[in-house]
């Protein structure tokens, strides 16, 4: 609907916007720029939430629509710990254009979830990705030489929750947050967890992942490397998973997961190497392989 058209003076004065939010965890949250408490479908909109969006950009083809949301976070509504414990990741978002005095008399402008989330200064700014975001999503099968499945899911096949994947510990130091040493009966070999992700609850109830760069074994703990600092650290104590890394490579399918049924790569496709190669005298010409 055109709200107002039917009568834009009377509200041409009492337009506003409201937007809400639904977290990873299903909590919705309701913001306005309205000075009033603002109530339908089920969400209470509330002035007070420190949050604003941008001006939008929208077409009528499927290019992606293109938007910004700010904050405070200093709002007891959103906290840096739960952006950083990745609540607010590809949350959907909705955005109202309202007339306060008469709450059904309002517009959808955009619906969409949030994309990349930059804090900085007390402040927050998310990317607002809309519906047609989806359709642009690569989709089919890239013919290389490395698996292109993730490890453990359905194509790949490979159960992790066993202990020759799996290793369990306590978290007995921290640095940096990007090493962690853990305390662990296991006796798996050095490496063996590179490439691989290491999960830990956090006070919120959420489950923290983290990228391992290397593993070995320091002063009787498993030493854990990560690619990147996490964004929380976890308290000296933590339980954590650390699952086993894969270089997508055939041999370590075969040797490693004895998984070689399921490899989804293509080891015998020719390189640029072999595409460039040209006649040579000193080399066999029967036919065979050139490999």
């Amino acid at each position: 609907m055109n709200v107002g058209a039917q009568n834009q003076d009377k509200s041409a004065t009492t337009m506003c916007r409201a937007w809400r939010l639904v977290r990873s965890d299903g909590h919705a949250l309701g913001f306005t720029d309205h000075d009033g408490v603002l109530e339908f479908d089920g969400t209470i909109f509330r002035p007070d939430g420190g949050m604003s969006s941008s001006a939008l950009e929208q077409s009528t083809d499927l290019s992606v629509d293109n938007a910004e949301a700010f904050g405070v976070l200093s709002s007891d509504k959103i906290s840096s710990e739960d952006i950083a414990a990745g609540l607010y990741d590809a949350a959907a978002f909705s955005l109202w254009q309202v007339n306060w005095q008469d709450l059904s008399e309002r517009e959808l402008l955009f619906r969409g979830q949030l994309g990349d989330i930059r804090q900085s200064g007390g402040m927050f700014q998310a990317e607002l990705r809309g519906l047609s975001d989806l359709l642009a999503q690569p989709r089919g099968r890239t013919f290389q030489k490395g698996c292109g499945a993730v490890l453990g899911d359905r194509a790949c096949g490979v159960h992790l929750n066993q202990p020759l994947y799996q290793l369990n510990g306590t978290v007995r130091k921290v640095i940096d947050k990007r090493v962690l040493l853990v305390e662990t009966e296991a006796a798996h070999d050095a490496g063996w967890f590179a490439r691989g992700t290491v999960q830990f609850e956090t006070g919120l109830g959420q489950v923290l992942e983290g990228a391992v760069k290397s593993d070995g074994v320091t002063d009787g703990l498993r030493r854990i490397e990560l690619w990147h600092p996490l964004a929380l650290e976890p308290a000296l104590g933590t339980q954590v998973t650390v699952n086993a890394g894969c270089d997508k490579l055939f041999s370590t399918c075969r040797f490693k997961f004895r998984n070689t049924p399921n490899f989804q790569g293509f080891p015998d496709l020719p390189g640029d190497d072999w595409m460039m190669r040209y006649p040579n005298m000193s080399e066999p010409k029967d036919g065979g392989s050139r490999r």
